[in-house]
C-alpha cells in the first residue's frame, strides 16, 4: 500500500510557530552496583526483556512485534552524499539489528545455568520493541533506548517523553523482583563522567526544500546557547572529568566539530544525517544530537518547543543573522559560564551574551508567530503563546532571579541543591561525593532520585498532570501516525511482526504472505481518520481488508 493509510487528504499543520512533527530519543544510563563487571549491552537486553514481561506483548509466532529495518539508511548526508559503509563507525550503522545471545546474556551475570525466557527461535535474546503507545523501546550500543512516538507540538513531546521514564522505571521494578539477578539501575542522564557520554536526540521534520546551508547557518547560534535553559547540569569538567568544578550542560564537552554525520564520535553540533522516515521528496528529519535528557518539565518543553519556533524562523527566511566565533569552543564557554557572565565574540566584531542570543531568536519567533496568527492567544494553534510565553519568563527570570529560575532551569536547580551540600560539609568540587549526588539527581526511581524528591515537595515546576503522563505509557499519540502504529500493536499484536516509523508489517493467519503497511506520511494514520475502523474490527484480516479497500 502506499503512503497514505487512513485515506484522504493529509492533514497540514499551522505554520511560523511552534508545531511540527517532532519527538525524542532517550539513552537511559545503566548500573548495577553488585555486579561491577557486568556488560552493559547484556544488562540493557534485560531492560528491554523486562518490559516485554510487563506488557505481556506477543506477537505473531509467539515473539514481541520486532524493529523493522528495511527503510533504516543512516549513511546519507543531507549536504548531498553517503559514507562509505566501510569507513563507517560501528556505531552509525544502526540499520543492522543487535544481535545477543542468551547463554552471554547468563554468563555476564555469572549464571551459566540461568535460563532467561523470551528468546526467539534462533535463541538470541529480545534487543527491541515496538510499544503500544507508538514507541521504541530497544537496545542502543551499550544502552536501553525509548524512543517516543511522534508527536505534532512541545506540550505531547515532553508528555510521551516523560512517559519513558515510567515505561524505564517499569523495566527496573521488574528486574528488582527477581532475587537471582543483581538490581539494575537506570539515569536519566548524558555521561558515566569517566569520559563516555551517551545521548539525548531531538528530531523535527522540516520540508526538503529548505537549504541545509541555512539550517546550519540558523541554527549554531541558537544550540550554541539553549542550554542556558535546557541544560541539565554537571559536576565536572571535561571529557573525562578531569577539571574541578560544575557546568550547565551534560554533553557541550563532548562535542568536537561544526557540522557532521557521527553522533557518538567526533560530534558535531549539526548533524547531517539524512534519514527522514517519511516521504523523501518532502521531508526531511532534523537529527538533533546537541541537547541534554532532561528531567524538568519546564526545561524539556522549551528544548522541543523553542527549537521547532527557530526551524520556523528558517523555514521562512526570518532567523537572526549571527555568526558565532569558534562555535565549539564557545559552546563550552558558555556551559563552563555558570553566572552567565560572560560575553561570545561573534564573527562581525560584537560582542554578546548567550541571553542576548536567545532575545534575538524570541523576538524574531514572536514578530512571525503574530504575523502568521498561529501566536494569538484564542484565535493561534494553541501551542506556540504557550512557548513564547514560557521563553520569555525564563530568559527574564535567568536575568533577574536566579531562585525563581531554579524551579524551572535544571542545571539551576541541580547547582542549588550541590550548593547546599557544600556549604554544609564544605565539599570541594572535585570531592566525589558531589559527583554521587549529581548522579543520584538522574536516579528514575522516585524515592531515589533527587529530582523526584523536590518535584515531590514542589520545588520544580509541573507541566504536565501526571495522570496525562501515566496514559501516554500505554496510548499513542491521536494525531500522527503513530496512532496506527500503536493501535495496530495493542490490538492486533498477536499479528504484527514488525514495525518502524512508516511501516507496520502483518502476519495474518491462513495468508502465505507479509502485509506491509507503509506509513509514510506522518499525518495520516491518525485517530480522526482511522479510530472508527479500529473500533469496529476485533481481528486482523477483516481490519485489514477493510483498511486496504479489498
Amino acid at each position: 500500500m502506499t503512503a497514505g493509510v487512513g485515506g484522504g487528504t493529509t492533514p497540514e499543520l499551522p505554520v511560523g510557530g511552534a508545531m511540527r512533527v517532532m519527538g525524542a530519543e532517550t539513552e537511559y544510563g545503566i548500573h548495577a552496583p553488585s555486579a561491577p563487571g557486568a556488560n552493559a549491552t547484556m544488562m540493557s537486553a534485560r531492560v528491554v526483556q523486562a518490559y516485554a514481561h510487563v506488557t505481556r506483548q506477543r506477537a505473531a509466532g509467539g515473539a514481541e512485534a520486532r524493529w523493522d529495518y528495511t527503510d533504516e539508511e543512516p549513511l546519507h548526508d543531507a549536504r548531498g552524499w553517503s559514507q562509505n559503509r566501510d569507513s563507517a563507525h560501528p556505531s552509525q550503522l544502526t540499520d543492522q539489528p543487535p544481535v545477543l545471545d542468551a547463554e552471554a546474556v547468563a554468563l555476564a551475570y555469572g549464571r551459566p545455568d540461568l535460563e532467561l525466557d523470551g528468546q526467539d527461535e534462533s535463541g538470541s535474546m529480545l534487543m527491541n520493541m515496538v510499544l503500544g503507545n507508538g514507541a521504541r523501546l530497544y537496545v542502543d550500543h551499550a544502552h536501553p533506548e525509548y524512543s517516543s512516538p511522534e508527536v505534532t507540538n512541545p506540550r505531547d513531546a515532553l508528555t510521551w517523553d516523560a512517559a519513558g521514564d515510567l515505561v524505564a522505571l517499569a523495566c527496573v521494578r521488574r528486574l528488582a523482583e527477581d532475587p537471582e539477578l543483581p538490581p539494575i539501575n537506570l539515569y536519566k542522564n548524558n555521561t558515566d563522567n569517566k569520559s563516555v557520554s551517551y545521548g539525548s536526540h531531538e528530531n523535527y521534520l522540516m520540508p526538503r526544500s529548505v537549504p541545509f546551508s541555512n539550517i546550519v547557518a540558523g541554527l549554531t547560534p541558537f544550540f550554541v546557547t539553549r542550554q542556558i535553559m535546557c541544560g541539565a547540569g554537571r559536576v565536572g569538567r571535561g571529557q573525562d572529568n578531569s577539571t574541578p568544578g560544575y557546568q550547565i550542560s551534560q554533553r557541550a564537552d563532548f562535542f568536537e566539530a561544526e557540522v557532521g554525520l557521527e553522533t557518538t564520535i567526533r560530534r558535531p553540533i549539526i548533524n547531517t544525517r539524512d534519514e527522514p522516515h517519511a516521504t523523501a521528496e518532502k521531508y526531511r528529519r532534523l537529527h538533533v544530537i546537541i541537547g541534554d535528557a532532561n528531567l524538568s518539565e519546564t526545561a524539556n518543553y522549551l528544548k522541543f518547543g523553542t527549537t521547532a519556533m527557530v526551524l520556523s524562523l528558517i523555514e521562512a527566511g526570518r532567523a537572526p543573522v549571527l555568526e558565532v566565533h569558534e562555535p565549539v569552543a564557545t559552546l563550552q564557554a558558555v556551559s563552563h559560564d555558570t553566572e552567565l557572565s560572560g560575553t561570545l565574540r561573534l564573527i562581525d566584531g560584537r560582542r554578546v551574551s548567550a541571553l542576548d542570543i536567545q532575545w534575538m531568536y524570541h523576538r524574531a519567533a514572536s514578530e512571525l508567530a503574530w504575523e502568521t496568527g498561529v501566536a494569538d492567544p484564542l484565535h493561534g494553534d494553541g501551542h506556540t503563546h504557550a512557548v513564547l510565553e514560557q521563553w520569555a519568563a525564563t530568559l527574564t527570570a535567568l536575568e533577574s532571579s536566579r531562585d525563581t529560575a531554579s524551579s524551572s532551569v535544571e542545571w539551576l536547580a541541580k547547582l542549588s541543591l550541590l550548593e547546599g551540600y557544600r556549604q554544609r560539609d564544605g565539599l570541594a568540587w572535585d570531592d566525589a561525593r558531589l559527583g554521587l549526588v549529581d548522579l543520584q539527581w538522574s536516579d528514575i526511581r522516585p524515592e531515589k532520585g533527587l529530582y523526584h524528591r523536590m518535584l515531590a515537595r514542589d520545588r520544580m515546576r509541573r507541566i504536565v498532570d501526571p495522570a496525562a503522563i501515566s496514559r501516554a505509557v500505554l496510548e499513542p499519540p491521536v494525531d500522527t501516525r503513530a496512532f496506527f502504529r500503536g493501535r495496530s500493536i495493542s490490538r492486533f499484536g498477536k499479528d504484527v511482526v514488525g514495525a518502524s516509523w512508516d511501516s507496520v508489517i502483518f502476519d495474518v493467519p491462513g495468508h502465505s504472505r507479509l502485509q506491509r503497511v507503509p506509513t509514510r506520511e506522518p499525518l495520516r494514520g491518525t485517530e480522526a481518520l482511522l479510530g472508527d475502523l479500529f473500533a469496529r474490527h476485533t481481528e486482523t484480516e477483516p481490519f485489514l481488508a477493510e483498511l486496504l479497500g479489498k
